[in-house]
């Protein structure tokens, strides 16, 4: 079942302190909607600053989908507060826009009203743009607006020092970059229990599944909604477009280099297929070129080892330069019952989950494994609360029932919050693991059961509207708490003056910066 982390957790007991001084940063996505519900078709607004240089509020694919970056902290309530405050001010600055709840977008018949993100001229701004005309024309715009929120972690350097005797980061780079990567592996192996607990997508509008194979195995309701009765993560689901591009490169988590050496191959391998596409034709681009992989972050994973990159550094390279500096969740739906899209429930049962992943054994995965491991995701992504449904063990050799899977998991990390509750007589950790653990045996109580429930009853368009003017109204309502108005005229000014200089200082055409950078 769940490998043996008895002799870690005695360890770890032993050794309560190292975990304090997690670091944590959040980041959320979503659309800018009318009170119609379509998409707003406005550029960023310039009440905020320049979506290029914000360092707090900025956008992801598409020119209405708003992303919100916390700073790295290690206060969960003081992350949370900041998060708040970043939506409390842009829900003021959107006019009468509302900011969709949900992850699965909905009023968007039509691809040509998704405007992709516009950054400016400068050849920084323009790359950010061609990427994401890349990405419109290989996978398809609507795919593109799903939403998400992604996790950063990072485990204290205390911990690595009292596990593994590592001095400091540099000189034990190599030792925690392989911690990184146990921490990886066993998120592929067992991270089906966060869409399990938090999926928050088990339907869609029906127009947007595109391809009618697909939309055969739907129940389609008269309030057009479509849904899988145990779907958890319809987000996570290959429903809206797969990579099989992608499904070759067999990109493995055992070591720095073999991992870096994969993405490196894929950004400088020819696509058959994108090829077709051309690069640059009449004039305009259409991809920044046609390789498998345009940048190395199109690469997708529900999870990602990081570093910071220093300018005109490649994520790989950074990886190289300092070994991996954090870990980047990307399976968290975007949760419709919190006006921030996460919870500190949520949080703090990833932090629980991560460090058990970080303590328990993880024999390396080939890329077979890895494949065997996406099918338990598969499996929970796409009837995740099926009665009895079972998880597949060591590639699929023999099944557990998911409940029983679920609460032995439970088991580990109730003595995990137990450390890290050492110092909070309100417990917090613990009543997290306790609130969760009855999910496995009671379902219904599931965000994805919860929210197929309320769009059975409601509707999507209806539901997902009826949350966005309560949440545009509860956080217009709310002063800022950590930020002041001040602070976000500062950064406004400053995120424009940065974009202007970047346009004027550049030097090269757009096309010789391409070459550049390819080079």
């Amino acid at each position: 079942m769940i490998p043996d982390v008895s002799k870690a957790l005695n360890w770890l007991e032993k050794h309560y302190t190292i975990l304090q001084g997690i670091q944590r940063g959040v980041e959320r996505e979503t659309l800018r909607i009318l009170p119609d519900g379509t998409l707003s078709k406005t550029s960023f607004p310039a009440k905020i600053g320049a979506a290029l240089t914000h360092p707090w509020i900025t956008t992801d694919f598409a020119e209405s989908m708003l992303e919100f970056i916390t700073p790295v902290n290690t206060n969960i309530d003081y992350m949370l507060t900041f998060l708040r405050d970043l939506h409390r001010y842009a829900s003021v600055n959107i006019d009468d826009e509302m900011m969709w709840p949900l992850s699965m977008p909905c009023f968007v018949a039509n691809e040509e009203d998704i405007i992709l993100a516009q950054y400016g001229s400068s050849n920084e701004g323009r790359f950010k743009t061609v990427y994401r005309e890349g990405l419109k024309n290989r996978y398809g715009a609507m795919m593109q607006t799903i939403s998400g929120v992604h996790y950063n972690f990072s485990l204290p350097m205390a911990f690595w020092q009292a596990r593994d005797g590592v001095k400091n980061t540099e000189e034990g780079k190599a030792v925690i970059s392989e911690g990184y990567f146990t921490l990886i592996r066993n998120y592929y192996r067992f991270g089906w229990v966060i869409p399990y607990l938090f999926g928050s997508s088990p339907s869609m509008c029906s127009s947007f599944i595109q391809d009618p194979q697909k939309a055969k195995a739907f129940i389609e309701q008269t309030n057009g909604n479509c849904y899988l009765p145990y779907a958890t993560s319809l987000r996570l689901s290959d429903i809206g477009y797969t990579n099989n591009a992608q499904k070759q490169l067999g990109i493995t988590f055992n070591h720095l280099d073999s991992y870096v050496e994969g993405l490196k191959r894929a950004t400088h391998t020819k696509s058959a297929e994108f090829a077709k596409l051309g690069i640059k034709v009449d004039g305009h681009y259409r991809q920044l070129n046609d390789n498998v992989l345009q940048i190395e972050n199109e690469f997708y994973g529900p999870i990602r080892p990081k570093r910071v990159t220093m300018t005109g550094e490649s994520p790989s390279d950074a990886l190289l330069r300092g070994g991996i500096e954090y870990i980047e969740v990307r399976a968290l739906d975007v949760n419709p019952f919190s006006p921030v899209g996460i919870t500190e429930e949520q949080i703090r049962f990833i932090d629980l989950f991560l460090i058990w992943c970080a303590l328990a054994p993880a024999p390396e995965m080939s890329s077979q494994e890895l494949e065997c491991a996406k099918l338990n995701w598969n499996r929970v992504i796409m009837e995740g609360r099926k009665p009895g449904l079972e998880i597949g063990i060591g590639c699929n050799s023999y099944r557990e029932p998911l409940a029983k899977v679920g609460h032995q998991l439970f088991k580990d990390l109730l003595r995990v919050a137990d450390v890290l509750d050492h110092q909070d007589d309100k417990q917090g950790y613990r009543n997290v693991c306790e609130r969760l653990d009855l999910m496995f045996d009671q379902p219904e109580l599931t965000l994805s059961a919860r929210t197929l429930q309320a769009i059975s009853d409601l509707g999507t368009a209806k539901f997902g509207l009826a949350l966005a003017s309560q949440y545009k109204k509860q956080l217009m309502a709310e002063p800022l708490a950590l930020l002041t108005e001040g602070d976000f005229v500062q950064q406004r000014n400053l995120s424009i003056e940065k974009q202007k200089k970047k346009e004027q200082s550049d030097t090269l055409t757009f096309d010789e910066y391409l070459r550049k950078i390819e080079r």
